[in-house]
């Protein structure tokens, strides 16, 4: 097989795809080395691919190791993410004697002069160790994989050794990962120039490369309310002492027995002790728990995964050491004993059961919801639903249509906070009325004209610029507001002003509608005689206004501006 190769700056050489596809590659690892390509031929030396777990990533780099003409370094983080980026690069180099080519740098492992690709545990890269290995080398490409990390500082000491950071390097630094949230917040972005390619875990669910999805909601009463809010998560201290109680154990361990029944279960948790008491609960009822964590010996670690793998255990509760490089398509229950704030914290977790496996039809998520104020991450809220939803077992993908069926339904519809099942929420849609929002007292305190509620959405004023042309104020809260200022202003769809409290902002436009004329002021009171008109043929609104206001609603609620 032969390749055409492309020229780019520098002299590490980029190949275009062949023409001819191997099976191994699904269309979507065909696309995201379409754009990597594409990005270094544009310039960019450092990118990211952000695909969920499961997708086949080792797949990917794999093989853009077998394309590359330099030497090859691939990062990793933990032990078995090294044995399988070998694996997967030795098949891919199979027909080059891939074998011979691949070698790994860890522990009392050396890679030998003659290699073409390098895999390192990034951990055993010190100083000495690392100039040893660029010794007589050139990378002209360093995969990252779990990139989330790379913002560490050891780990920036690495990669400004490589080169990465120079002027004149002429490689190309490639990151993968399945999340690009921190949870110290620090961003990706002093390390990588730009996300290149990134499919979501629904996507991927949807499009049949990753099993379905279906969950429970299990309340517990375990108090979150005086932990430290600060931070993108909580504090693993504050919140082991919060929800590894006796009471709470019990609970997770026997909805486990209930709900999960014979399925192969991970049960993700906050510290040691946390998993330790958790798998004492479950082997109290009588099912058959291990523990896996960090600090083990790694003999006692891989005993505790054959056991699991084996079925001599069904359920392996552990502390973070699962959320990595851990390929087991047999799990088919995934139980989240610990509550995490972190959207990239979640999605990891609940990926290590989406991988697909002969006779699996979906992977059950049990949500254990402590008291909070703060959100929580659950299966809905991965899906784009209220993060409060009971899905009852139902298939999260199902759940998603009939929710944005709803939203698209019942514009200005929103769910109170609280948890509720997707059929309250289709009653209570159904009894919706959008026309009955009402405007904040304090609003209307300061404001005789007829601003009317959009809901979740803001607030409209409608008046006439002139007879016949009607005019739009728009006052919306913004998700994140620059500076304190979170309502921003539109006046017909041109954004001209951002406000710290929303009643500034009405008296802005109050203000500026006064400047249009008298006619244009008196027009844009509740009184104003064209509000009472009939609406245009055709709509369920009563009044001319209350269509304007339908509009809207249905403008944002289905992305307009």
């Amino acid at each position: 097989m032969s390749y055409r190769w492309r020229a780019h700056p520098g002299p590490f050489a980029i190949p275009s795809v062949p023409t001819d596809p191997a099976p191994t590659l699904r269309p979507y690892q065909r696309e995201a080395i379409e754009a990597v390509l594409a990005a270094r031929r544009g310039g960019l030396r450092r990118m990211v691919v952000c695909l969920p777990t499961g997708s086949g990533k080792t797949v990917i780099f794999a093989r853009l190791a077998r394309l590359a003409k330099r030497s090859v370094l691939v990062l990793a983080h933990r032990e078995e993410l090294v044995a399988q980026a070998r694996d997967k690069i030795e098949h891919a180099l199979a027909g080059e004697g891939g074998g011979a080519q691949v070698a790994i740098e860890q522990g009392d492992r050396r890679a030998p002069a003659g290699a073409k690709v390098v895999i390192a545990s990034i951990r055993s890269l010190h100083e000495e160790r690392l100039e040893a290995v660029l010794a007589g080398r050139d990378f002209g490409l360093v995969i990252y994989d779990e990139c989330h990390h790379a913002a560490a500082d050891d780990n920036l000491r690495v990669l400004r050794r490589l080169g990465a950071f120079d002027a004149g390097w002429t490689g190309t630094l490639l990151g993968f990962t399945a999340t690009t949230a921190r949870g110290d917040g620090q961003g990706l972005d002093k390390v990588f120039e730009k996300i290149v390619y990134t499919r979501t875990l629904p996507e991927m669910v949807e499009e049949g490369y990753l099993v379905r999805l279906a969950g429970y909601r299990i309340t517990t009463y375990a108090d979150l309310t005086r932990l430290s809010t600060d931070g993108l998560d909580f504090r693993e201290e504050e919140l082991a002492a919060a929800v590894d109680i006796e009471e709470r154990n019990a609970l997770v361990a026997r909805s486990i027995q209930e709900l999960a029944r014979d399925r192969r279960t991970i049960a993700f948790c906050v510290t040691v002790n946390h998993a330790r008491h958790l798998s004492i609960a479950l082997n109290h009822i009588g099912v058959a728990a291990g523990l896996v964590h960090g600090a083990m010996r790694p003999e006692d670690r891989a005993q505790a995964l054959a056991d699991f793998r084996a079925g001599r255990t069904q359920v392996l509760t552990n502390v973070g050491v699962l959320t990595e490089g851990f390929d087991d398509p047999g799990v088919s229950c995934v139980a989240m004993a610990r509550p995490t704030r972190s959207e990239g914290l979640y999605a990891q977790c609940v990926g290590r059961g989406t991988r697909l496996f002969p006779n699996k039809k979906d992977c059950l998520i049990l949500d254990f919801v402590d008291l909070s104020g703060l959100d929580l991450c659950t299966l809905p809220s991965l899906f784009g639903m209220p993060r409060d939803l009971d899905l009852e077992g139902r298939d999260a993908t199902e759940a998603q249509r009939t929710w944005a069926q709803i939203a698209f339904d019942h514009p200005g519809f929103e769910v109170e906070v609280g948890a509720i099942t997707l059929g309250e929420i289709q009653d209570r849609a159904a009894r919706f009325d959008p026309l009955t929002l009402r405007v904040d007292e304090d609003v209307r305190a300061i404001s005789r004209n007829a601003w009317a509620s959009l809901g979740r959405y803001g607030l409209v004023l409608h008046f006439e610029r002139r007879p016949g042309r009607m005019g739009e104020a728009l006052v919306s809260a913004l998700a994140r507001g620059g500076r304190g200022k979170r309502w921003e202003v539109q006046l017909d769809g041109k954004v001209v002003e951002r406000f710290g409290v929303v009643e500034e902002a009405v008296q802005a436009v109050d203000y500026e509608v006064s400047r249009m004329g008298r006619a244009a002021q008196a027009s844009a009171l509740a009184g104003a005689g064209w509000r009472t008109a009939p609406p245009p043929e055709g709509q369920k609104a009563r009044t001319a206004a209350e269509a304007l206001r339908l509009q809207v609603l249905l403008r944002l609620s289905r992305g307009g501006g």
